[in-house]
């Protein structure tokens, strides 16, 4: 698998990075398939800059806030109108209801327009599916909406994205083995947190522990965090190899 950071910025777009989009991909059936993990706000036009965008072949959206699936919209009139005709529905696993949520926001026309270029399937806890050369497995994370982590397994290979999550002892189970752990830390230690929402790198990095992690990758920091602090937070809980993701980084793995 490779991963690319595509846009790595928590909760909106920052003057860096686009909101949250990652692309895996992998040989498949003689050529490379592309999946992508969430489409966040202002991901659209990075993404150009790593495949045209009619070559992507399903997505996985970990949940329906705005910085993590909002560039559907764009991709809808790539989809929809491109002059060079419209592709087969492509499909997209997401929280149930995505389909009228993301149809609302664009704003098409009844019946539900958004089902034209896409074909829905519902992510659930628990889900295991194929898609293209993946094994994919949804967990149910604790945020203000419904939202998963994802584990993709291919050719004895793991990846686990955490998606958005308050804190889940139960996620460390799930990332268990995982090559790569791409997960989101928002929060510092020193703040105030709201419940069930975010992580800090501190309590990333005890998921990755617990996990017995060698490599994880923090992601989803808003441009008000101080990325120092969030890597200081990490430390204390966390002694393997790490990164704190920016846009155009390449893992293999």
């Amino acid at each position: 698998m490779r991963l690319t950071i595509v846009g790595c910025s928590g909760s909106f777009p920052g003057p860096d990075s686009a909101a949250s989009c990652y692309l895996v991909e992998a040989p498949f059936e003689g050529r490379t398939f592309r999946l992508l993990l969430d489409l966040g706000s202002g991901a659209l036009g990075p993404l150009q800059e790593h495949i045209d965008l009619r070559d992507i072949d399903a997505i996985s959206l970990s949940h329906l806030h705005p910085d993590h699936c909002f560039d559907m919209s764009g991709l809808y009139v790539v989809r929809k109108y491109h002059p060079g005709g419209a592709p087969p529905r492509l499909p997209v696993y997401a929280p149930d209801g995505a389909d009228w949520h993301l149809s609302n926001a664009y704003g098409t026309t009844a019946p539900n327009g958004m089902t034209l270029p896409f074909e829905f399937r519902a992510l659930t806890h628990g889900l295991e599916t194929t898609v293209g050369p993946f094994t994919l497995r949804a967990h149910r994370t604790p945020h203000p909406v419904e939202a998963y982590a994802m584990r993709l397994e291919h050719e004895g290979r793991v990846l686990v994205y955490s998606g958005d999550t308050g804190h889940d002892p139960s996620l460390a189970t799930f990332a268990r083995g995982a090559d790569l752990f791409l997960c989101e830390a928002s929060f510092v230690e020193s703040a105030d947190n709201p419940p069930d929402l975010h992580l800090t790198g501190a309590e990333a990095g005890r998921l990755a522990t617990e996990a017995e992690i060698d490599h994880l990758m923090l992601t989803h920091i808003p441009p008000w965090t101080d990325r120092a602090e969030v890597e200081a937070d990490l430390r204390t809980t966390y002694a393997g190899a790490y990164r704190l993701v920016e846009p155009g980084d390449v893992v293999e793995l």
